[in-house]
């Protein structure tokens, strides 16, 4: 719940919180089972499938492309940070991706998915500002825009294999 209330405690908390690594794949593999549930309206078993697993194959991209931007290309003199930061700040980020259940309810999911994803990338600015220890929140926007970006291009390119 904090998550989603964009309680930027919660991420200074997780970042360093090595035990909350399974709790952040708990957070983003209920996400991902949501995304699936929520597109099974539009498209069946394959919904769920199909569904399911972009958002947790989109979630490791963007994860690591986030790390890789924010720490390597746009890195400020205070920046440190490890994967495993990055990991469990993002992953909790992805709390409110779990509303994407109710997208099984018709005509609610276009909708829902559009106002959770949104929610979602505020959600990834304050963890990605947390866990690289920026001092304001434009560059941790884009970082995420950065990554946001390839992440899409890389999805639609598997998505059209």
């Amino acid at each position: 719940m904090r998550a989603a209330k964009l309680d930027v405690q919660l991420y200074e908390e997780v970042e360093a919180d090595r035990s909350a690594t399974r709790q952040a794949l708990l957070v983003v593999i209920l996400s991902s089972v949501a995304a699936g549930i929520g597109r099974v309206g539009a498209g069946g078993m394959g919904g769920f499938f199909v569904g399911g697993a972009l958002s947790l194959i989109g979630w490791v991209i963007w994860a690591y492309l986030t790390y890789l931007i924010g720490t390597k290309l746009l890195p400020q003199p205070q920046t440190e940070a490890d994967v495993g930061q990055l990991l469990r700040t993002t992953g909790f980020s992805s709390a409110p991706g779990i509303l994407r259940v109710l997208g099984i309810i018709p005509g609610l999911a276009g909708i829902l998915f559009f106002v959770t994803s949104i929610w979602m990338l505020i959600a990834m600015v304050i963890a990605v500002r947390q866990a690289l220890d920026y001092t304001g929140t434009g560059r941790a926007v884009a970082v995420c825009l950065i990554g946001w970006i390839i992440q899409t291009l890389i999805l639609v390119t598997l998505f059209i294999i």
